[in-house]
């Protein structure tokens, strides 16, 4: 897979961490000479440089010397989009770290975590996929604080460290880490590095649904297809429907303001590339349908108000008419390993 980068909403923690603080993120825009506007764009990806940049300027912005630990204790699922669902509606805190560990490419390209048993421990490495690269300590903080944060919450139990490494200096004061971690760090070691008690992968988490998982997961592997493919404007649109979905059906007025452009632009746009909102919107509809079909989770009533038709029979006819087959028969072929073609 080439280097995607990372995906802007990265940034949304930032400006999140700022707004806690009882700051104006448009003046911190203008400070780092980054545009906000860009947060529009839930397909905009910015360089891992560029991220380190604007958390050091935060840093700076702030005066606040552990801004990137500070932010780590900010840390919701919801910051992490899809991944961070994903990862809370998984059955136990391995799930979870899996689901991280296969998705994360979704969030950022050329970091992820690894996991390796040491007898009854579990060391969890948090690394670059380019050995060259080196993380900034701001962003590193934030990654690894973020993790035992969101073990903690999902699990709703203590975890305690071992041990905790971090490969950069130490800033000064040690006092902000032990205050979060509950342990010292050793600062300039070889790797970053949290330690735990193999227990802890065991730990339930508390409000897992399995199928809000199946769900989600359906939307994260489709994410992850797109994102190799490149970006278009039908593929943003086609992103945006599918991640608003689980929510709502958004309109061609609210898809055009979420892009920040008038509806007949954003039609105009689709329609070079050889698409229209409402194709796009009957695709992310068939997408999830078919998804949700393929497992027994839902009936088809279930369904249908899941992807927002009127009534299940709308649903049945749109359905029907797309793939040739009513979803009940789709459904049986899926068991049955049928395969379908969709009818033009």
């Amino acid at each position: 897979m080439n280097d995607q980068g990372m995906a802007v909403s990265m940034v949304y923690p930032i400006v999140k961490t700022l707004v806690r603080k009882g700051y104006d993120p448009e003046r911190f825009g203008e400070f780092a000479a980054f545009d906000l506007a860009l947060l529009r764009d839930p397909e905009a990806r910015i360089s891992a440089l560029e991220l380190e940049r604007l958390m050091n300027a935060a840093a700076a912005y702030t005066e606040d010397r552990y801004f990137g630990l500070s932010q780590g204790q900010m840390t919701d699922s919801a910051d992490m989009g899809i991944l961070g669902y994903v990862m809370m509606h998984s059955e136990t805190i391995a799930g979870s770290l899996d689901a991280y560990r296969r998705f994360n490419v979704i969030l950022c390209s050329g970091f992820n975590i690894a996991l390796e048993e040491e007898d009854q421990d579990v060391v969890l490495r948090l690394y670059t996929q380019n050995p060259a690269a080196r993380m900034s300590r701001h962003c590193m903080e934030d990654m690894a604080g973020s993790l035992y944060l969101l073990m903690r919450r999902f699990a709703n139990r203590p975890v305690s460290l071992r041990e905790l490494r971090f490969s950069h200096d130490a800033p000064g004061d040690v006092a902000p880490y032990v205050d979060f971690f509950g342990i010292e760090p050793q600062f300039g070691c070889a790797e970053t590095c949290l330690r735990i008690d193999r227990a802890v992968l065991d730990y339930p988490i508390l409000y897992s649904d399995a199928r809000l998982r199946s769900s989600f997961e359906a939307i994260a592997v489709e994410t992850m297809e797109r994102l190799t493919r490149g970006k278009t404007m039908s593929d943003s649109v086609f992103q945006w429907l599918m991640q608003r979905l689980p929510i709502s059906f958004p309109t061609l007025r609210q898809t055009a303001l979420h892009f920040g452009m008038s509806a007949r632009t954003l039609q105009a746009k689709l329609q070079e590339e050889g698409a229209s909102f409402n194709g796009l919107g009957a695709s992310a509809r068939m997408e999830l349908a078919k998804s949700y079909l393929s497992r027994s989770e839902h009936s088809v009533s279930e369904i249908a108000y899941l992807l927002h038709y009127s009534e299940p029979s709308a649903f049945q006819n749109a359905f029907k008419k797309w793939e040739g087959v009513t979803p009940v028969q789709f459904r049986s072929g899926a068991k049955e390993g049928t395969k379908f073609t969709i009818v033009s």
